[in-house]
């Protein structure tokens, strides 16, 4: 009879990472597989950043990477080390929303709100790059991100309105 084979689970290595997210340096030991956006829900507890294909498809798990939108279910957590992420809980200043959320809100440019923290995050990219956006650029910068709920066409038109603001603050 020859010895027992001993079937013990891999010892989970773990490396520290420090992560720039909202303007805050926040510290976790992950392990190297995870992705960005694990590592952001889980365990960083920003939990606006949503699961959806995870297989970039929908878009869903959109993030902004040194102020570019980054599917964060194709990033590996460790590649996004000190880099500038936003997530769109970082959107809001203290308790007052961003000029784009409250366009959003006042709209109803939301239904169920799945896709609202990636929408939001792409518009404020394509609206920082682009001040004055026409309803194409709109649908171009935002074709990544699916909506099952409202048609996207008040989506645009919070955008267009956030953009709109914006111009008439700078005159």
């Amino acid at each position: 009879m020859s010895n027992p084979i001993s079937i013990e689970p891999p010892a989970r290595s773990t490396v520290n990472a420090s992560f720039v997210v909202n303007d805050e340096t926040r510290e976790a030991a992950i392990a190297p597989h995870k992705t960005l956006l694990e590592v952001l829900r889980e365990d960083l507890s920003l939990t606006g950043t949503k699961h959806g294909c995870e297989l970039g498809e929908c878009g869903m798990c959109t993030v902004l990477i040194d102020g570019q939108p980054v599917l964060s279910c194709l990033v590996l957590a460790i590649a996004a080390t000190d880099r500038a992420i936003t997530t769109v809980e970082g959107l809001a200043s203290g308790p007052s929303l961003s000029p784009l959320q409250r366009a959003f809100a006042e709209l109803g440019a939301a239904q169920c709100g799945y896709c609202t923290p990636a929408m939001l995050l792409t518009a404020q990219a394509l609206l920082d790059r682009t001040p004055h956006p026409t309803r194409e650029d709109i649908r171009d910068a935002l074709s990544g991100t699916l909506c099952r709920c409202t048609g996207y066409l008040k989506i645009f038109e919070a955008v267009e309105l956030a953009a709109d603001r914006a111009g008439s603050a700078d005159a």
